[in-house]
């Protein structure tokens, strides 16, 4: 999570803590990126996204607050429990909380609600 000065440690334990958890919840591997971007935000993210140790497995979560910008990259496999509305849905609670000045806040939740989306339904079988 590459983010300079931008988070104090205990920021940076907090949003490592709601990684960790959106881990657990739904197997897949979560990365997100704060800074600057250079170029095409989609372009990089998709960069970023591609040079993950399992991106098929992975969400990238990039966030350019100087260009007010969020972008959601996610692996194919991902893809199969995790859609296009429930992305959007999570983008959205970003940038409301952004908005209102709570960076560390709105990754959290935007990494918690894709967690929840992506999780895998219990499957209930009788034997």
């Amino acid at each position: 999570m590459p983010a300079g000065d931008a988070f104090s440690s205990v920021q940076e334990a907090e949003i490592d803590r709601a990684i960790r958890g959106a881990e657990t919840t739904c197997r897949f591997e979560f990365s997100v990126y704060v800074g600057a971007v250079d170029g095409d935000q989609h372009a990089y993210a998709q960069r970023l996204h591609a040079s993950l140790s399992s991106p098929d497995r992975s969400v990238l979560i990039l966030v350019d607050p100087a260009a007010r910008a969020i972008e959601v990259v996610t692996g194919s496999v991902v893809r199969r429990s995790l859609s296009d509305d429930a992305v959007r849905l999570a983008v959205v609670g970003m940038q409301s909380a952004f908005s209102a000045g709570d960076l560390v806040g709105g990754i959290k939740h935007g990494v918690a609600q894709l967690a929840q989306a992506a999780r895998q339904p219990q499957s209930l079988h009788e034997s």
